[in-house]
């Protein structure tokens, strides 16, 4: 079983580690554009393993796509943040030209394997890699649920004042502000969130979750890695073991939950395949209507990259 990981940033040299930490390949090739920064941190990560006794090996490549030949997942961590300045409309150029150009490499010698996309902004950058890799949808997605619902899940933990092993939720909709967590599917081993937990407690946990990206920017002046790479980690170990989990995932609707040509965060079942099964929830008239709006939000976002 091999891995690669394009981007040695953060999140990428993250995702890297836990993969490698769990033994979840043989081998993981962590590459980067930037000369020595992929060998380095592999190299890093690799002499952690006398230490943290495991067996992976990890492998560092400066753009060299030849190094990634037959992986069985790849996952995607390239692009550049947004600067001080820049549009949206920027920031979907610049990192659809890196994502586009990343793929295309990818694909060229690993023509089977299984994409998962973590560069923002998500949404959009999922449905980029998905027009540029030929590969069916089930094969392409996006990493943005798991995170989210783990903050979700996290401040329950804090609030509750209880494991964060017990907490089961689901979160749907863009990766954003408009992102849907969903209380009414939330259980504290079994027992309804709503249950032990204030209305208006959960409902400011909900709008914290929402903007949780944006509260760690503030704090530490630039994104979170640990939570994002652990997360893309996560859905990859799901993938490599056929383990059939059930995890929100940025998938290609085509007439789930009534929508159509959009990469939107849903519950899926992924496993060997990659994305095994869609799963529809019943949503009442207010979730649809929260979900509606992330849609709407998203398909803007999406049209941008459709005119360029």
């Amino acid at each position: 079983m091999k891995v690669t990981v394009v981007g040695a940033g953060n999140v990428g040299a993250t995702c890297a580690n836990v993969i490698a930490h769990n033994e979840l390949a043989n081998e993981v090739i962590l590459l980067d554009i930037k000369e020595g920064i992929a060998e380095g941190k592999s190299l890093d990560i690799w002499q952690t393993a006398p230490i943290n006794l495991y067996d992976t090996r990890v492998k560092g490549s400066t753009n060299d796509y030849a190094a990634t030949a037959g992986s069985d997942v790849v996952v995607i961590t390239s692009g550049l943040p947004r600067k001080p300045g820049m549009s949206r409309d920027d920031l979907i150029a610049t990192n659809a030209g890196i994502v586009k150009s990343v793929t295309e490499n990818i694909i060229k010698y690993s023509p089977n394997t299984i994409i998962i996309v973590v560069s923002n902004p998500l949404d959009v950058m999922t449905y980029c890699a998905y027009l540029n890799s030929g590969l069916d949808s089930k094969k392409v997605f996006g990493m943005a649920g798991i995170l989210d619902t783990a903050r979700y899940r996290a401040f329950l933990a804090e609030a509750l004042n209880c494991s964060p092993k017990d907490i089961q939720a689901i979160l749907m909709g863009g990766h954003g502000d408009t992102m849907v967590p969903l209380p009414r599917y939330t259980t504290v081993s079994g027992i309804p969130v709503t249950e032990l937990i204030s209305a208006d407690k959960l409902e400011a946990i909900v709008q914290r979750t929402k903007v949780g990206g944006g509260e760690l920017v503030n704090l530490m002046g630039t994104s979170a890695w640990y939570a994002p790479g652990a997360a893309a980690a996560q859905m990859v170990e799901a993938i490599v073991r056929d383990q059939k989990r059930i995890y929100p995932v940025c998938a290609w609707l085509q007439g789930e939950y009534g929508m159509k040509d959009i990469y939107l965060g849903v519950p899926v079942k992924l496993g060997k395949n990659g994305i095994e099964e869609i799963i529809e929830l019943h949503l009442n008239d207010a979730e649809k209507l929260l979900l509606t709006n992330s849609a709407t939000a998203v398909k803007e976002v999406m049209s941008v990259l459709d005119n360029m």
